[in-house]
């Protein structure tokens, strides 16, 4: 069955009941369930990052089950989530999340220019993002913008305004993560903006 929303799995009821996950009750990442995990068959329900926000779909695991998910409104899942836990039968159902590339603009070139060119750079850089209410997080030298457009459009952007000293390139998401910590995975890849209500109930281990 293709990702859908909650009204769907409504009408599969009558005819042919379905479990409804509600909670998310660990994530893979934590050493919790690292450890559990050991000992337990992973299967895995992937979600595209768009669907990842919502809080109401029914989605096919990569063993071809239904998984009904309802958390509660504003809830989301993230990248490891454990919705189910069997440990009789040793399996876990987990969440797996397709994450969108991220475009990483390098400003490290900045560090022999001057502090007025630097300032004006920077405000120039965050001037074209801005502009796009593009959300980004920034660390170290590096500005990082999830791709909230298609990917022809970001680079056009960049190119038309021509920033000096700031070199760009797009990263895989899973390649960025380890590096930012949870409250930074939430602002790429989890919500619209700073101001986003969504939460989530675990905070993972595995970014520092």
């Amino acid at each position: 069955m293709p990702q859908g929303v909650l009204p769907e799995i409504k009408t599969d009821l009558k005819t042919n009941p379905m479990k409804i996950y509600t909670e998310i009750i660990g994530n893979l990442y934590d050493p919790e369930w690292v450890k559990k995990s050991q000992d337990a068959e992973v299967e895995y329900i992937d979600l595209d990052q768009w669907t990842a926000q919502k809080s109401r779909f029914v989605v096919s695991s990569d063993r071809a089950n239904e998984y009904a998910v309802a958390l509660k409104r504003h809830s989301q899942m993230l990248d490891g989530d454990v919705i189910e836990y069997l440990p009789e039968q040793r399996k876990i159902g987990a969440i797996r999340i397709r994450l969108n590339d991220v475009l990483v603009a390098d400003l490290s070139a900045l560090a022999r220019e001057k502090p007025e060119t630097i300032i004006h750079i920077s405000v120039e850089l965050g001037h074209a993002i801005g502009n796009q209410h593009w959300p980004a997080v920034v660390k170290g030298t590096k500005v990082y913008v999830p791709l909230t457009v298609d990917r022809k459009v970001m680079d056009s952007v960049m190119r038309t305004h021509h920033i000096e000293n700031v070199t760009w390139s797009f990263q895989p998401g899973s390649e960025i993560i380890p590096y930012l910590a949870p409250h930074e995975i939430r602002r790429l890849f989890g919500g619209t903006g700073p101001d986003s209500d969504v939460h989530h109930h675990y905070e993972h281990a595995h970014a520092h």
